[in-house]
């Protein structure tokens, strides 16, 4: 039988009995059309068959069948194998070619599946086809290719609802897909444009195909379709309307219009409009007046009336007498009339009162006589000028007298221990050196209008000559004087006028202390920061955040107060210590925490990363738990900013609960403030419960509000349902996440109307339940009577600073100027065996900063200054002493004494 030619040949043969026919004779078919088996040359005979192409999964479409191929060299036969059944020879398709590189011998097998074999196969085996390959050798079989009737259902399982939604509110629209094979992709629409969330991260969709709206804006309210498809078809959901409303808000009031009455009582208004926002799409109006009046006393105008004419005056050398008289029974005032006429009067003087003209001799000694008061007093300014000259240099003379520099420096805090129980850390005073004291005007303003009271004793003793005697404590001064100075330069004009949370003081190179009260910020002039012979007027105030608001991006938020100190552009002859608190989890694992300042033009610009802080900058920052230290070699304007790394981040708030302190109707109203966790916004919010009238009715508690775009929700439950109800219509309250992170809302609250039903009912327990959406939250049980109860925000929270708010000189520092100074000599120089200010840092906890106090001259000096700025309130000068006793610096003449040894 003669051989095939051609790179192809084709063979139909019964499949049994070609099987049969190949193994007993090795027969070679030829022909035109059919073949089934193939003897291999003799060198190929020992190789396995391996596939070239194996089948693959397929999915059957309406009723288009699908080509499984098979492809294998060296092979003699191949065959289909589908579901454990062999697969009919008529029903595969041969194909047989040579491989041009090896010579091997090349078969390709196909059959066609249909939707009709597939629907046979019934329980839940899936329909599979495997082929097999035969050679001389051995077989081999392919992987099994699973074959599927693809679909898609026309039901959703779960279709998205529409929604009213406010302003900034996070929406959820949730979406099940059909069921189909092979599994169906989502995408959602907006108003028939596809939404990509690479395009617009303000929305994403999760893995289960839910569509999530960060930060609802007016631009998002549409109609919104969630579409599957897959190979077969394409379904739509049907349209879910998403409604974006913006509640209204005041606008801020009017100032107070005129008095209607020109002389007497009358009455003025004031007035506010729903404008910011405006409600829109159906947000809820604004709630109160939109006009207060008040009522008014115009005081009446006053016209000016003249005093009694004076005496008349001696007759002058023109012969001539004067009299005067004011304008001051009474003085003009309120619009009144000034006074008509003369308010000087000349009279010429008879001949006899004339004084006669002198002769020739008399104007000798008169002029010689002016020469000699002339000289005189010139050699008076000479006088006074070398005392101010020698006064002057006094400045920059070490200071000597012991008293001065050792007393007071008793540890500063709130209230001042009592003297049996306290210890002090002394020096003996070196009585050879020759006592001088400062005859300057060392002054320290403040905010407060009354008098300091002086813990070590007046600060300024007045000389006769007006000038003032350095001694420990303060002065009093008028802020408003200070401020009015200031605002005459440009760069000051934007300074807050707040005296509340501004202090003001007047220092030298002794240094001294700023402190706003109960805001936890200070500013620290350590001693020698100022050079000698400089005097240096220094403010320190809290910015509003209203006022300068501070360009935050993607996930960054406000972390402390803006905090201003100045005037910018002093020399500093080393760095001062700003302290001020910030609510960050303290956590730099979680944050990228960087240190803002303010430029002369304006703009904001950072100055340091914290972490990665370079001893050569002249900033540096020590971020303890709830208190940031930086220490600055400029004055400026300065901020925390945080951005946070990963959804781990949290910020503290501080959660506080008023109440009306009085209620005399069945309404009662809980007001739930969120703020950071700063004292100086604490401070605030109870300043103005306290003109509002409200009381505390819970300690304040502190809540972790993380990065996870979740808004703040808050609810009321568990009260006794017979007495009180709610008339909260929502079953909760919530707070936009991005109020909270952006720091910048001020006295962010909730309040909760609740209703009593008898006006009887006076004692209500309620639990009041915080959480951030999809988070832990806490509970907190309130139990309290609305009768007992009436005082208003107590004072004691605004005065737990009763510290001056400026201190100079010495009574600013715990520890004695001359004692520091012993101490920085003692411990500057290294030492072999480690004491030196290494084992200080060390044993006082502060080895995390060893190369900036290593980049300073004087390390010692700079740890002093840490320790005095972390301590002012709370330190204990004799656990200083210990240390120091530790290191065993006997040099450093530092010991205990108790008062029974004094």
């Amino acid at each position: 039988m003669p051989l095939l030619q051609g790179p192809f040949v084709r063979c139909r043969f019964s499949a049994t009995l070609l099987v049969l026919w190949f193994i007993l004779t090795g027969f070679t078919c030829t022909g035109s059309e059919h073949a089934a088996t193939a003897t291999l040359p003799a060198a190929f005979s020992d190789l396995l068959p391996h596939f070239l192409v194996e089948p693959e999964d397929e999915f059957i479409v309406k009723n288009k069948p699908v080509t499984l191929t098979c492809r294998s060299t060296p092979a003699t036969q191949i065959y289909f194998k589908c579901n454990g059944e062999w697969v009919h020879q008529d029903d595969h398709l041969i194909e047989r070619t040579v491989d041009p590189a090896t010579a091997l011998p090349i078969m390709q097998v196909t059959i066609d599946i249909t939707r009709q074999q597939v629907e046979k196969v019934f329980g839940l085996d899936e329909y599979w086809c495997q082929c097999v390959a035969w050679s001389t050798t051995g077989t081999q079989k392919s992987q099994k290719a699973y074959i599927r009737i693809a679909y898609l259902r026309k039901n959703f399982e779960e279709e998205p609802q529409g929604k009213e939604v406010a302003l900034d509110q996070e929406v959820l629209l949730r979406c099940h897909p059909p069921e189909g094979v092979p599994q169906s992709e989502v995408e959602w629409q907006r108003n028939e444009d596809v939404i990509d969330p690479a395009s617009d991260p303000n929305f994403f969709i999760t893995t289960d195909h839910n569509l999530i709206i960060k930060k609802a804006r007016l631009a998002d309210t549409g109609n919104y379709t969630c579409v599957a498809k897959n190979i077969v078809a394409r379904r739509k959901s049907n349209s879910a309307t998403v409604l974006v409303y913006v509640n209204g808000g005041w606008s801020t009031w009017t100032t107070w219009s005129s008095c209607s009455a020109v002389c007497g009582r009358g009455w003025q208004k004031r007035s506010r409009s729903c404008t910011n926002p405006t409600p829109l799409n159906g947000g809820t109006s604004c709630e109160g007046q939109n006009v207060q009046k008040s009522a008014c006393v115009a005081t009446c105008p006053v016209d000016g009336g003249w005093s009694e004419w004076s005496k008349w005056s001696a007759c002058g050398a023109e012969c001539s007498m004067w009299r005067s008289r004011d304008c001051t029974q009474p003085s003009p005032g309120t619009g009144g009339k000034d006074c008509q006429g003369l308010d000087l009067q000349s009279l010429n003087c008879t001949s006899e009162q004339c004084p006669q003209t002198v002769n020739g001799a008399e104007d000798v000694a008169l002029y010689v006589g002016m020469v000699a008061v002339v000289l005189c007093l010139t050699l008076l300014l000479i006088v006074v000028v070398l005392v101010y000259r020698r006064k002057k240099e006094g400045l920059d003379a070490d200071v000597a007298d012991s008293s001065i520099l050792t007393t007071g420096f008793q540890p500063m805090g709130i209230k001042p221990s009592k003297p049996e129980n306290s210890h002090l850390l002394t020096i003996q005073p070196d009585l050879t050196t020759t006592t001088t004291s400062y005859q300057g005007t060392l002054r320290s303003r403040h905010d407060g209008t009354g008098k300091f009271s002086m813990t070590n004793g007046p600060l300024l003793d007045p000389l006769p000559n007006g000038s003032h005697t350095l001694h420990n404590g303060k002065l009093n001064s008028d802020p408003a004087e200070y401020v009015s100075r200031l605002s005459t330069q440009t760069y000051f004009k934007t300074l807050p006028r707040d005296m509340a949370n501004t202090s003001y003081g007047t220092f030298n190179f002794l240094g001294g202390r700023l402190t706003i009260p109960n805001t936890g910020i200070s500013l620290l002039i350590p001693p020698e920061a100022i050079p000698r012979g400089k005097i240096y007027e220094i403010y320190l105030t809290v910015q509003r955040k209203e006022d300068l608001r501070l360009p935050l991006a993607g996930c960054q938020t406000l972390l402390s107060p803006v905090v201003s100190c100045g005037p910018p552009g002093v020399v500093l002859s080393r760095p001062v210590i700003l302290s001020m608190d910030h609510c960050s989890d303290a956590c730099l694992d979680n944050w990228a925490v960087r240190l803002k300042k303010q430029s002369y033009e304006g703009t904001w610009e950072d100055v340091l990363l914290m972490g990665e802080e370079l001893v050569s900058e002249p900033y540096y920052c020590q971020l303890e738990a709830e208190t940031c230290r930086l220490f600055s070699e400029q004055l400026g304007t300065f901020a925390l900013v945080g951005e946070s790394l990963h959804m781990g981040a949290a910020k503290r708030l501080r959660l506080v609960l008023f109440s009306d302190a009085y209620c005399s109707t069945l309404e009662y109203n809980i007001r739930v403030y969120c703020m950071d966790d700063t004292q100086d916004v604490f401070k605030e919010v109870m300043q103005m419960e306290r003109q509002l009238g409200g009381r505390l009715i819970d300690e304040p508690h502190v809540l972790l509000f993380k990065d996870s775009y979740h808004n703040l929700r808050l609810s009321i439950h568990d009260m006794p349902q017979a007495h009180w109800r709610s008339k909260l219509l929502a079953g909760y309250q919530e707070i936009p996440f991005y109020h909270i992170w952006n720091g910048s809302q001020r006295y962010l609250h909730c309040t909760f109307t609740l209703e009593r039903l008898s006006l009887s009912t006076c004692e209500l327990t309620c639990q009041l339940c915080v959480w951030q959406v999809e988070g832990e939250g806490q509970s907190f049980s309130l139990d309290f009577n609305i009768a007992k109860d009436t005082r208003a925000v107590d004072s004691e929270f605004l005065l737990m600073d009763s510290n001056g708010t400026a201190l100079a000189g010495p009574s600013a520092f715990q520890i004695p100027y001359l004692i520091r100074q012993k101490i920085c000599s003692s411990l500057d120089a290294p030492c072999p065996n480690g004491a030196d200010w290494r084992m200080l840092a060390q044993r006082l906890k502060l080895e995390r900063h060893m190369s900036f106090f290593a980049s300073k001259a004087s390390p010692t000096s700079v740890i002093l200054d840490l320790w005095e700025a972390q301590h002012f309130h709370s330190g204990n000068i004799n656990q200083l002493a210990t240390v120091m006793a530790d290191i065993g610096k006997q040099e450093a003449m530092i010991f205990l004494v108790s008062d029974g040894e004094c």
